[in-house]
């Protein structure tokens, strides 16, 4: 049919340890329903340590399902933008490819762990994402909700 879309499973990783955490992360899955598509489960959230750096400010971590229409492209533009929009800051790190990645505290954080069975290896975008099993606070929550 014209007009059709796909319409494409995605596993987005969410975690926030500045602020309200739990408010953060609220926000972030409204704005997902709006921007991105229908979220059709999300895990329960879970305190951890910071992973990457330290930080005297835990995480809260969880993982939602939602179907969307969007290309993976679109989808890490749209969460990205979130992200701005709830008030994360860029640094200059994300914007060189050779420079390694700096992790800092932050009110929200939304990574893109699968989409579909579809395997991205871009410089700014792998899907899979590439240390999702060398983190609980992913593993934990998606295991929670995924589906086969």
């Amino acid at each position: 049919m014209r007009g059709e879309r796909n319409v494409h499973k995605v596993y987005l990783g969410l975690g926030s340890n500045l602020g309200d955490k739990a408010e953060y992360i609220r926000k972030a899955v409204s704005l997902i329903g709006e921007r991105v598509g229908t979220v059709l489960r999300q895990s329960s959230l879970i305190e951890t340590e910071p992973w990457g750096f330290e930080s005297e400010n835990k995480f809260l971590n969880g993982v939602i399902l939602c179907e969307t229409t969007l290309t993976p492209r679109q989808l890490l533009k749209a969460t990205q933008k979130i992200e701005r929009d709830l008030g994360r800051k860029k640094h200059i790190s994300h914007l060189i490819p050779s420079t390694p990645r700096l992790y800092k505290d932050r009110p929200i954080d939304i990574d893109i762990l699968l989409y579909d069975d579809l395997v991205v290896d871009e410089p700014d975008l792998k899907i899979p994402h590439p240390l999702m099993h060398q983190r609980d606070f992913v593993m934990i929550p998606l295991e929670e909700i995924r589906q086969d």
